[in-house]
């Protein structure tokens, strides 16, 4: 038997380094060639990494959150044969440990990113004080200040279930609480441990330091470096949508049976793909370090999409040359991959301008940051039925806003403002969206 020694390949985009997002195998797994091994996150997607041979996994390279570096080992495997000479092993560099995320005290609020985390079920103050007389047993707490080790899964599995991984006993690798592990404590019939004394107005006094790290890290990396290096202004405008609003639903009772449903996005998108024609100020992606402003004819136009991993923006490529459902239907396959993270990296990358919708959440207004390299983000706030004012009599029309932030290094405020009420015009009069 010889020890084989797995190192990272170069998964393309010119990285020296990847972050371990989630190991596929544990210590002691038995695998298969072509098994997957483990996820790596590139600034763009998460890949995942398979075994080139079959073999036992005598050890794995890191954690998730650290940065392993291109060529440098990530598993050993135990396979038939003389393996990989072991110099190869000792030589190569370890991976790095991601910076932990610091613990806020009383006085001091959370980042931000880590308060965008998913919800994890808070520890009563009763029980962050208890000790543990068996740690294997059901029901009994862990120690103070000790964490449940858990991948996102299986807490927010549990989040839905009301447990709470305190008192949920793990049998991973160094106790790491498993979905098996979820299974066994439901079928025993298991609760976690009430506190009479507990009430709703009782004081919350734990605190759960979460480590900022995979595609959360690289959202918050994301959008520190836009709000850094791009001066953004926001213009925010009404639109009359009632007119739209009535094409959309008789397309909708005409064809939705044959050619689906179509929502407020695929006008949208037509109406931008019109405009930059006359302002192709806003269809820019523009290169600060070399100085360099690219003008786009194509208008690939990024829709942000809320995944449970956290917000990815897939890309519709030529968005000018697409009729209204061929939009619709391309927006639904990328949205449908991005949240089951089968989005292909170049499906995440490449947009010129950026469309960002919290649908009926969309409030009154927003302020959306730019998606670098771009220069234009348009938000869609929800639509709502207000009385307005029409020829002197008051009338009931469906309004919705739209909050759009520019790069004022490469756009102006009055070219904004032009753009925008090109888009409002041809939004407001649904004819005009198809007159070139």
């Amino acid at each position: 038997m010889g020890r084989f020694v797995f190192k990272l390949p170069d998964i393309g985009e010119g990285i020296a380094e990847s972050e371990i997002a989630q190991w596929r195998v544990k210590v002691g797994d038995v695998i298969a060639e072509d098994q997957p091994l483990v996820d790596m996150l590139t600034d763009k997607a998460a890949v995942e990494i398979y075994s080139p041979v079959s073999g036992k996994i005598l050890e794995l390279r890191g954690k998730e959150g650290d940065m392993a570096p291109v060529g440098g080992p990530l598993v050993i495997i135990e396979v038939e044969g003389e393996g990989t000479p072991e110099a190869d092993v000792l030589a190569a560099p370890a991976p790095k440990m991601a910076a932990p995320a610091p613990v806020p005290s009383a006085a001091t609020p959370a980042p931000a990113a880590v308060a965008e985390q998913e919800p994890l079920k808070a520890v009563p103050a009763s029980v962050a004080t208890a000790t543990v007389v068996n740690p294997s047993a059901p029901g009994v707490p862990r120690a103070a200040g000790e964490k449940p080790l858990a991948s996102p899964a299986v807490r927010k599995r549990a989040h839905d279930l009301g447990i709470a991984l305190q008192y949920v006993p793990g049998s991973g690798p160094a106790g790491q609480i498993t979905h098996a592990d979820l299974d066994g404590f439901i079928a025993r019939g298991t609760a976690p441990v009430a506190n009479p004394a507990s009430s709703a107005l009782a004081p919350r006094t734990s605190v759960e330091p979460i480590k900022v790290i995979g595609m959360r890290r690289k959202i918050a990396e994301a959008m520190q470096r836009s709000k850094q290096r791009i001066p953004h202004f926001a213009y925010v405008e009404e639109v009359d949508v009632t007119e739209l609003e009535n094409l959309r639903n008789k397309l909708n009772a005409d064809y939705g049976k044959e050619r689906g449903k179509l929502t407020l996005l695929p006008f949208l998108v037509r109406a931008l793909a019109n405009a930059i024609v006359r302002y192709p100020q806003v269809n820019v992606t523009f290169d600060d370090e070399a100085g360099i402003a690219y003008r786009h004819a194509a208008l690939h136009i990024g829709i942000a999409t809320q995944t449970p991993n956290g917000l990815v923006v897939p890309v519709v490529r030529h968005a000018e040359a697409m009729d209204l459902w061929q939009c619709s239907a391309e927006i639904r396959r990328l949205a449908t991959a991005a949240r089951e993270g089968k989005a292909k990296r170049e499906e995440l990358s490449g947009s010129t301008m950026t469309i960002t919708s919290l649908g009926a959440l969309g409030g009154i207004v927003t302020t959306p940051v730019i998606n670098a390299p771009e220069v234009a983000i348009v938000g869609v706030n929800k639509m709502v039925e207000r009385p307005m004012v029409r020829a002197g009599h008051v009338v009931i029309r469906t309004m919705m806003n739209l909050s759009s932030c520019f790069d004022h290094r490469m756009v102006d405020g009055y070219n904004a403002a032009e753009f925008i009420q090109d888009v409002r015009g041809q939004l407001e009069h649904p004819a005009t969206l198809f007159v070139a």
